[in-house]
């Protein structure tokens, strides 16, 4: 096939192309910083699921045995969870904290189902990461 003078090929020019790159370039430049705390925000939200659940599943061990349970572990044991849930921050489901409730000591503890004098139980769980949140609280505190 014979070219013929004056007629033009379909392309893009270099400048146009420069110019592209640069709007896409200006572009990502202005969103990676909304994207840098994407993983960390992800991490928080997993971590305030499992905590929920966890304080969900120990009121219901409450309500149903009318006492705490001793441990995690004794949830698992009970059938409250299938296993105790990792702290994502930690990435271990050994390093939860959890508050035990204050025995009275005027009032003796009653027996428990096993007739072993019942032991303090877990009325809360907290993280154990010593980080802190993007909202500035420490995980440890939530």
């Amino acid at each position: 096939m014979r070219k013929l003078y004056g007629t033009r090929e379909r392309g893009f020019t270099l400048l146009e192309l420069i110019v592209v790159i640069a709007i896409i370039g200006i572009l990502a430049t202005i969103a990676m910083p909304a994207l840098k705390n994407v993983p960390r925000r992800a991490q928080e939200s997993v971590l305030k699921t499992n905590l929920r659940t966890l304080r969900d599943v120990i009121d219901q061990h409450y309500g149903d045995k009318g006492r705490y349970p001793a441990s995690l572990q004794a949830l698992v044991e009970e059938g409250y969870l299938r296993k105790i849930p990792i702290d994502p921050i930690t990435k271990s489901n050994e390093t939860w904290i959890p508050d035990y409730e204050e025995l009275d000591p005027d009032k003796p503890p009653a027996e428990s189902e096993g007739g072993d004098a019942a032991q303090p139980g877990i009325i809360d769980v907290h993280s154990g990461s010593p980080l802190i949140s993007l909202d500035g609280t420490p995980y440890k505190d939530w």
